[in-house]
């Protein structure tokens, strides 16, 4: 499908994030409103979701609000009866909650990196026969240049509370080693707000797990890199893979390919996904719950020093 001219979407929630969901949506010639309780150069905006609901009558519905309002919202759009297409952006919530049962016609969340072409690839690569034997993950940035207009303090991310701290923040990870390498079996993870920065949410954290594909895998992620790193080591039995998603390549035993990738591009993608009814690579809601587990399993490892097991 091409565009959806006649489709109605919805955006709740209009941070950096809204924005650019709201922005996509209208280039992929989406009908588009936005809810927010902030007042913003945007028409037509609506204060109240029940209004919106009713008065714009939306197709799809995005919830891109603060990570400790989405189970509130999802509720919401439960109780309302809203039966179209919702997408969450991540993580589902804050914490692990009951799921009320919805009756929505399709259900994601924005776990975008697995519509980039490059994981795609290493994930096709990796097929479901290779033996996998260690696998490192990086994931670094520093938390002041992520929004170089705004106070970085004022960002959600620097606020437990609101569902900041990297293994919520940069739970892409984690999204997409579950993906990637199957379940876990056991976990351990050190953590916590080692920096000068002026949070109070965790700046870094390292977890260490066997999956049920891949015996050995580490995980680091941090709001402290001043030069960005987003790194994938996978070594097989026959084969070392490495995957640059700063740079956007992929290097199989040595050999180098090179991808052409603007930042908006697998935003795009997904939502694509999700016009067109294709969502089978989409990140599901038991997934995403799955991820949230693996976030708490590895918050009570930090705290108790100790394996977690399933």
């Amino acid at each position: 499908m091409e565009g959806c001219p006649a489709l109605k979407a919805l955006v709740i929630g209009y941070g950096s994030i809204g924005q650019r969901h709201a922005r996509l949506l209208a280039e992929l010639g989406c009908q588009v409103a936005v809810m927010s309780r902030r007042s913003i150069e945007f028409s037509p905006c609506y204060s109240d979701l029940s209004e919106a609901l009713a008065r714009w009558q939306p197709d799809y519905v995005v919830v891109a609000n603060r990570t400790s309002e989405h189970h509130q919202t999802i509720e919401a759009l439960v109780q309302y009866g809203f039966q179209g297409r919702v997408l969450v952006e991540k993580p589902l919530f804050n914490r692990s909650s009951e799921l009320s049962t919805h009756a929505f016609s399709q259900a994601a969340v924005a776990y975008n990196l697995r519509c980039h072409p490059l994981l795609t690839k290493l994930k096709f690569f990796l097929g479901d026969s290779a033996k996998l034997v260690t696998a490192n993950i990086y994931v670094g940035s520093y938390l002041p240049d992520w929004h170089p207009n705004m106070d970085y303090r004022q960002n959600y991310s620097a606020k437990k509370s609101e569902g900041g701290g990297v293994l919520r923040d940069l739970s892409h990870e984690l999204d997409y080693v579950l993906w990637l390498f199957g379940p876990w079996l056991r976990l351990t993870a050190l953590g916590g707000h080692f920096s000068q920065l002026e949070i109070d949410s965790d700046d870094a954290c390292s977890l260490l797990m066997e999956t049920e594909r891949c015996p050995l895998v580490a995980i680091h992620m941090n709001y402290l890199n001043r030069v960005r790193r987003r790194e994938i080591s996978v070594n097989t039995a026959h084969h070392t893979v490495r995957v640059d998603l700063i740079k956007n390549t992929i290097e199989i035993n040595g050999v180098q390919e090179a991808f052409s990738m603007e930042l908006d591009d697998t935003y795009r993608a997904q939502h694509q996904a999700m016009l067109d009814g294709n969502i089978e690579g989409l990140c599901t809601l038991g997934e995403a719950m799955e991820t949230l587990f693996t976030i708490e399993a590895a918050e009570q490892a930090a705290l108790s020093y100790r394996w977690i097991e399933r």
